[in-house]
């Protein structure tokens, strides 16, 4: 199943939907008792989960007529998130190119849930501040129950489902500051979407190919095979320290590419826009703005 918060008028509330096809079934127009958001259904549990696939089954086979989805206006897909992880470093060739140590643990900050942005939205930042801003292609994980002491071998049992993730970041504050959080999150600078895919149709999240285009330039373009470590040992190695709330977003790391380390550097530019893909789950697109 694909989810996403979807609204029809830029002042009116997300409101969480199935993707069936082309169209959008919004669960509060068919359920009597509908989950607000993605938070709300994982927190609900499988009986939930369950009576969401059976709403979704009729509808499809009913052939019920639904709005398209490009007409209407993708918020965030999580929101709510209890946190928002990102893992750094964990591509082998993005850790060279921006001449980082190969840490023996994996490097791990928050993002701000400020920077969580939708698909097709528009991101800003005040050019006095950062003129170094990069983009990074990253698989989103979702988790979808409590992960404590979880083993690699059953940690995808714990997965809700998968999205895309561009992880903007300010370079020059990066390399400037001793922690990540600040230059990873301003207002809109995690975007991700457009969709939630549930885990039952990502066969293998180590076997996902990942793309950014850049006004027109392919720049980034690596599998998830690539990872130092895997979305299940990036799992098992936090849930040995702390339980994993459900609902929470890992980013799992970005693939070789990156603006800042290019010949020249490639940052984005006012009116810039950027398309993050992952094969099986869809296109995240971003357009950015220079105050």
């Amino acid at each position: 199943m694909r989810f996403s918060h979807l609204s029809t008028t830029p002042d009116s509330k997300p409101r969480l939907a199935v993707v069936i096809g082309d169209g959008a079934l919004f669960l509060d127009e068919v359920m009597a008792e509908a989950p607000r958001d993605l938070q709300d259904l994982i927190e609900r549990g499988d009986e939930a989960m369950a009576e969401v696939r059976a709403v979704a089954a009729e509808a499809a086979g009913a052939g019920t007529s639904l709005p398209p989805v490009h007409e209407l206006r993708h918020a965030s897909a999580v929101l709510r998130p209890p946190q928002v992880i990102a893992i750094g470093a964990n591509y082998a060739a993005h850790a060279s190119e921006l001449k980082l140590r190969s840490e023996k643990a994996a490097t791990v900050f928050s993002l701000w849930p400020n920077s969580l942005a939708g698909h097709e939205g528009t991101t800003s930042w005040p050019e006095d501040l950062t003129t170094q801003v990069d983009y990074e292609a990253e698989l989103g994980v979702i988790i979808g129950k409590p992960a404590r002491n979880v083993s690699v071998a059953d940690a995808l049992d714990y997965v809700f489902g998968y999205t895309v993730v561009n992880d903007i970041t300010a370079r020059d504050l990066q390399f400037s500051e001793a922690q990540w959080s600040r230059c990873k999150s301003f207002d809109g600078f995690t975007p991700n979407g457009p969709v939630v895919v549930t885990a039952d149709e990502i066969a293998d999240p180590q076997d996902l190919w990942l793309t950014t285009n850049v006004d027109g330039a392919i720049l980034q373009d690596a599998s998830t095979a690539d990872m130092v470590r895997s979305v299940a040992e990036i799992i098992e190695f936090l849930s040995r320290s702390a339980t994993i709330q459900p609902g929470t977003l890992i980013s799992t790391g970005s693939p070789g590419g990156a603006g800042y380390s290019r010949t020249p550097p490639v940052f984005l530019r006012d009116r810039s826009t950027v398309t993050v893909s992952i094969g099986g789950i869809g296109y995240l697109t971003t357009y950015c703005r220079v105050l």
